[in-house]
């Protein structure tokens, strides 16, 4: 059974403004045929890409964001509808600007879970680009940051999520009856020093191995 997550009727055709989002379009209905309908997914291609375009400074990755956000988009969606198996937990981190303690969280849950975590992460007030500081503390333990990158909250993966853990983002994040939530209280690292944050980010990774053993995954 097709899923019309807006219930809305057809509307005529979409202009696009990029001619790689008609084709990330065609793709995603391709993909999520006999789950979402075209116009479903033509407007969720559309919102993501308005949605990092507002923080974009330069456009040589919105492209390849693009895709990435509006699939994990779409693919939480469809989990949340039961129209896609959940096969590990899903873990949602927010913070206000997805560009530190958020972004840390879910590097770090994806490697100490060796996978057997799904992770998502999102900003209430999303930055422009991930913290050098951040990108490098992580790097000093082998953890590529490279294809990591802000992205705004959106209501989708909150719904797909089991756990949401907060950090700092005030009431913006919201509630649905039978998730778990978790608030982690836990310094910003905007504008502090790398030392600073390399503390921040040993903090962000003693709270990670204890989700994962509430979660009964044993941290590598």
């Amino acid at each position: 059974m097709t899923i019309d997550a807006t219930g809305r009727r057809a509307q005529p055709e979409l202009a696009y403004p990029e001619q790689y989002l008609r084709r990330l379009a065609d793709e995603l209905a391709a993909k999520f045929e006999g789950i979402f309908n075209r116009e479903t997914v033509e407007r969720y291609v559309l919102e993501s890409y308005a949605a990092l375009l507002r923080t974009a400074t330069v456009k040589a990755h919105l492209a390849t964001r693009t895709i990435h956000f509006a699939t994990e988009r779409l693919t939480a969606l469809a989990q949340a509808k039961g129209a896609l198996p959940v096969i590990w937990p899903e873990v949602l981190f927010v913070c206000e600007q997805n560009s530190g303690r958020s972004q840390m969280a879910a590097v770090l849950t994806e490697a100490l879970s060796g996978g057997r975590v799904h992770v998502r992460s999102a900003g209430s007030m999303p930055a422009h680009e991930l913290n050098p500081a951040v990108v490098e503390v992580m790097t000093e333990l082998g953890l590529d940051m490279s294809r990591e990158f802000p992205k705004p909250l959106t209501d989708d993966v909150v719904q797909a999520a089991d756990v949401v853990v907060t950090m700092g983002c005030g009431d913006a994040c919201p509630i649905y009856p039978g998730k778990r939530y978790q608030d982690w209280e836990l310094q910003d690292p905007q504008g502090q020093s790398v030392d600073t944050v390399r503390g921040i980010r040993d903090e962000v990774e003693q709270h990670v191995r204890e989700l994962l053993k509430s979660l009964e995954v044993t941290p590598a």
